[in-house]
């Protein structure tokens, strides 16, 4: 019997539902682990379904081709070679299981069912899957392998049952999303799981964006000491060797160089170029087009896309109309010009004047107001969406957290497309990660380093620029208080006295409440785009359009 365990974890970047192309990628990563000399090949949760499956795992042919491909691999492992954890819905008794198969020597020697099943935020697996029983050891190759599934080590039941039973590792396969903050709680937990039962722990984690999720990968492992033996990168598919001794003290991992972790907004910035760059890629579209108007949210959103898919894949439309400054122009035009895309103009203004006249005769005596805003940004929607039908591009939306929350947005218009990088960024972020992104460049990027638009656009008053000398003040508090606020009432779920006591003015708070219950209604209509904070819209955080709380807000 040997004393030592070689483990590869491969840190992948897979597809939901796309079998063959998982199988395929699981393939790759086991190659590789070969030429490497690893006795076993670590993959993420659900590896060959991809994650999450939603409803997908309701099909009958879907779990099916799963169970077919877990075979296929299984097969490969006869040649002497790593053996695999591979993860995949099973069915079983009737009940369709989150599984993970621990496949050698050409067979499935076993499976294990996920016991906790989320059912908050992003996640809802008890809707589609039933709970396995607290699992055992898995005996591998002389070792006695703790098997998890993601949200069983977030809780101590799983690894306390598996250390009772005699496992000597903790071992677990994961889809964890990215949530900024959330990398500090990931590594306390699994600290607080090595205390608790004494043995080491193992993070293998997915990558990749999935509609609104993005998951950030940074695999690790950890010591029973508590030692970080190894953290992998951030956000990038990877796969990386870990050597296991028997020690009079169990099972010690070879250290590796840990590398620093990345700053809060690389995290953030890297996340909404991965979600965009997969859904793009993922559904196969050309490349992406956005109005670029000369204000931030634009210039930021072109800044990702560039970065996410290269300058040759973005293009952008300058759409001014009478009220468009001249420094929004040649701001717009600087930014195309420092990423390296196309920007084409299209003025709105005999769009916006056939509008009026056509509806002139129904407007008579009444003052123009919001409903003339409006229909400038229709007009821009319309021509954006116009240029996606002929061209093929998607059209990226630009709207940010704070606006969206408010419904400082036009439904039809200036929310119109098929994905957004800022939806769940608030405005004081954006403007964070202008200032970061103009002094940084990730290291995956495919934009320029340097600037990626000028200083004026960070530093001059927002404005939609719907009026003469309008600015987001004039309809909305300060962002800074703003966006404590929104946070505070999404993320924290704050009643009013909370807020005012700790020193809003109670009618600014009223008043953000009443706007961010009112606006559900266009939230519901609004595309997908990538989660960043703890509560996104959409998935995260599911209110009734026909709201009665609202009345008693004072």
């Amino acid at each position: 019997m040997t004393d030592t365990l070689t483990i590869a974890i491969a840190q992948l970047d897979l597809h939901v539902g796309a079998i063959d192309r998982n199988l395929a990628a699981i393939r790759a990563a086991r190659a590789e682990a070969a030429r490497l000399g690893a006795d076993l090949l670590v993959t993420p949760e659900m590896s060959l379904a991809g994650y999450p499956p939603e409803d997908l795992v309701l099909k009958p042919a879907f779990v099916a081709a799963c169970d077919a491909a877990a075979h296929d691999l299984a097969a490969d492992t006869a040649d002497g070679g790593p053996g695999i954890i591979a993860g995949l819905p099973w069915r079983s008794n009737g009940q369709l299981h989150n599984a993970a198969f621990v496949m050698d020597g050409g067979a499935i020697i076993a499976r294990r069912a996920k016991h906790e099943l989320p059912n908050y935020g992003v996640f809802d697996e008890k809707r589609v899957f039933m709970p396995g029983p607290a699992p055992g050891p898995v005996p591998f190759r002389g070792f006695r392998l703790g098997v998890l599934i993601c949200e069983d080590w977030w809780l101590p039941t799983v690894p306390e049952t598996l250390a009772e039973t005699g496992a000597e590792i903790l071992i677990s396969t994961n889809a964890s999303p990215f949530e900024d903050g959330k990398q500090g709680q990931r590594l306390q937990l699994a600290l607080n799981r090595v205390v608790e039962t004494g043995l080491p722990f193992m993070f293998a984690a997915l990558t990749g964006g999935q509609d609104e999720i993005v998951f950030d990968g940074a695999s690790f492992a950890l010591n029973a000491d508590r030692s970080l033996a190894l953290r992998m990168p951030y956000f990038e598919a990877a796969l990386s060797l870990t050597v296991w001794r028997r020690t009079n003290a169990g099972l010690v991992c070879t250290p590796q160089a840990i590398p620093p972790d990345p700053d809060r907004l690389d995290l953030v910035y890297r996340a909404m170029v991965m979600g965009l760059a997969d859904y793009v890629n993922k559904n196969g579209f050309p490349g992406v087009i956005l109005g670029l108007s000369g204000g931030i949210d634009s210039a930021l959103s072109a800044a990702v896309a560039v970065d996410a898919l290269g300058a040759e894949r973005v293009r952008a439309v300058m759409m001014p109309s009478r009220y468009t400054s001249g420094h929004s122009l040649e701001d717009a035009s600087a930014c195309a010009a420092l990423l390296g895309i196309r920007c084409d103009t299209v003025p709105i203004t005999a769009a916006t004047t056939a509008f009026e006249t056509a509806l002139g005769p129904l407007f008579e005596g009444r003052a123009p107001d919001i409903t003339e805003e409006n229909i400038q940004s229709r007009a821009r929607g319309l021509i954006l969406m116009a240029l996606s039908n002929k061209l093929g591009a998607m059209v990226l939306t630009t709207g940010n957290k704070s606006e969206m929350s408010v419904g400082y947005a036009t439904l039809y218009g200036d929310m119109c497309g098929g994905y957004s990088v800022l939806k769940d960024v608030y405005k004081t972020t954006v403007f964070e990660l202008c200032r970061w992104r103009n002094a940084n460049r990730p290291s995956t990027a495919r934009g320029p380093a340097g600037r990626v638009m000028p200083e004026r656009v960070i530093t001059k008053p927002p404005s939609a620029e719907l009026r003469d000398n309008q600015t987001d003040q004039d309809s909305l508090p300060p962002y800074e208080a703003l966006d404590a606020i929104l946070a505070a009432l999404v993320e924290g779920d704050a009643a009013i006295d909370d807020l005012v006591n700790a020193g809003y003015d109670r009618a600014m708070v009223a008043r953000v409440w009443r706007l961010l219950d009112r606006a559900e209604y266009k939230r519901r209509q609004a595309p997908p785009g990538v989660k960043i904070t703890a509560r996104a819209f959409g998935r995260d955080r599911r209110y009734p359009i026909t709201n009665g709380f609202t009345a008693l807000v004072t």
